[in-house]
Parts: C-alpha cells; structure tokens; sequence
C-alpha cells in the first residue's frame, strides 16, 4: 500500500480527532492537510502509519487550538462549534456513542477543558487508543495522561447527562418540532419545548441576532412561529437534517444559499436548547452562504404585510 493509499485510508479517522479537537470543520481540513505534508515528506516509514498520522494531527490540533483560545475570548457574542453534517469516520459498533461525542452540547462542554486535556480525552475517551498511543500523541507521560483523562472526564461528566436521550425518541419528537415550526404552529411549539427553553445564536457579529437569546417557551414559540411563514413567503427554505449526530436543519435562501443552522437539545421529551449558527464564515463549508441581513429585512417586510 502506498503511502497515500495509507493516509486516505486513515482520513477519515484524522479529521474526526481534529475536528472533536477544534471544534471547526475548516481547522480541522487544514490539521488533517499539514499531516498529510508532514507524512509525505517524511523520509523514513513509520512501523505504525496510524500511530504517526494520529500523533500528528493531534498535535497539530493542540497548537491551532492553544491559538483559537485568544480568539475566542474576543469572539463577538455566544461561540458555537462549526456544524457538522456527517462524521466521515465510521464504526457501526459504536454509532451511538460516535454521534453523541461529536454533538454541539458536547463540544461546548470539551471547551470547558485545557488544549490537553481536550486532546487527551478525545483519544482516550472517544477513539479508545491505548495510553502509550496517548501519551505519545500528546507528548507527555502516561502517568500524566491518566491524570488528564480523570480530570477531563470530571469535567465532562458534570455535564453529559443532561443532554443525553433515546435518540428514536429525539427524532420523534424533532419531527413534529419542525412540523409545527412549519405551520407556525405556536400551541404546538409550545407543547414541545421546555418551561426554561433558551433559542441562542452564534453570529460573530456578521449577522442579524436576537440580542443574548430569547428565553421561556411562550417567548420561543412565538418568536418561531412569527418567523416561519414570512420566511417561506420570501422563498425560504428550511430543510430538517441531522447536524453534528443531533436533530437539526439547515435554512436556506430562495437561491438556496445558507442562511443558518438550528440544532436541538432535547431531554425528556421537550426541547431544552435551540442553538442557530449565523456566521458566515462557520457555514462556508456547507455551500454558497445567504446575505442574512438581506434575508432577514425581507422576512420582517413579509411579516408586516400579514
């Protein structure tokens, strides 16, 4: 096998750490792009081509991650994870658990931990490499990495419950959300969200949003139903799809750019957290990006005119 056929081979696996990592699909591509730099000019051929390219990445991934920190304290508003629509790296056996790692409210809880920690835990914890494969990754001891894996997963647990539910059950209940939402339906909407729902947004600053969030499930529904008819009214599109293994939809334009992504956090049977990307630059990578301040000021016009 050349060595190129090893590393498409292993691609997929890359940019999985990478992105769990970063958080960003465009960090990731790039983390995964200089590996493949590195391994090509690579002189000698390492006994383990997946223990080479995973070290890597992660630490590629670690020093681009130490980096975004400084820019994520200047971040404009609430910082979100790029959306994801599919985690190329696939493991039947372990779907569920694959899909639940890569979530947006998991993500937001891996922000919480250290560039190390971070990395540690997402080898350890998620892809299940051994603690030598850790520790050379990282660069540090095992003793060290076992260390960091009991705090990082402190850490993680203090949160994961909480987002965690039957994922047929989620994709019931999404399905009449979005349905709902549709209509614009505002009993139905209600019926489905959480007494202490929160609608938050992540624009950067580069696009239109509701101020820090809109908060309680009267407020939210309404808000949503108001926005609905007008939006298909203006060619508006919003297409139901999983983002980052967790139900979701992608808005588009009446050219069917990208206006913003929606995702839901849902636990016993209610909507607990809708979260919208709006930031251009988090959805290029998911095709031609909408001028939401356009679509937005036709939306309301729509909207007066009912």
């Amino acid at each position: 096998m050349t060595r190129t056929e090893e590393f498409e081979q292993l691609r997929p696996l890359l940019f999985s750490i990478a992105y769990r990592i970063l958080g960003s699909v465009s960090e990731a591509e790039d983390a995964v792009q200089e590996t493949w730099l590195r391994y090509a000019r690579s002189h000698t051929q390492p006994d383990s081509p997946r223990n080479f390219l995973s070290t890597t990445v992660s630490r590629i991934a670690i020093d681009v991650l130490r980096s975004a920190r400084v820019r994520r304290e200047e971040y404009v508003g609430r910082w979100f994870p790029e959306p994801l629509l599919q985690d190329p790296y696939e493991d039947p056996e372990r779907a569920a658990e694959l899909a639940d790692s890569v979530s947006t409210a998991a993500l937001l809880l891996l922000e919480r931990l250290s560039p190390l920690e971070r990395a540690v835990f997402v080898l350890r914890e998620v892809f299940g490499f051994g603690f030598d494969e850790v520790a050379e990754s990282v660069g540090r001891s095992e003793a060290a990495c076992r260390q960091l894996v009991v705090r990082a997963r402190r850490h993680m647990d203090e949160g994961r419950a909480r987002f965690a539910a039957d994922r047929r059950s989620r994709a019931q209940l999404a399905d009449r959300f979005f349905a709902a939402f549709r209509g614009g339906d505002v009993d139905g909407l209600k019926e489905l969200l959480a007494a202490d729902v929160s609608l938050v947004g992540d624009s950067g600053g580069k696009a239109p949003l509701w101020g820090d969030g809109i908060f309680g499930a009267a407020n939210v529904a309404r808000v949503l139903a108001g926005l609905s008819l007008p939006f298909a009214q203006v060619g508006g599109v919003m297409e139901p799809h999983d983002l980052n293994g967790q139900p979701g939809a992608l808005f588009r334009d009446r050219e069917g750019r990208i206006v913003n992504t929606l995702t839901l956090d849902i636990l016993d049977g209610r909507v607990q957290t809708i979260r919208a990307v709006l930031n251009p630059d988090k959805l290029r990578h998911l095709g031609p990006v909408a001028d939401a301040w356009s679509v937005v000021r036709d939306t309301n016009r729509a909207r007066r005119r009912r």
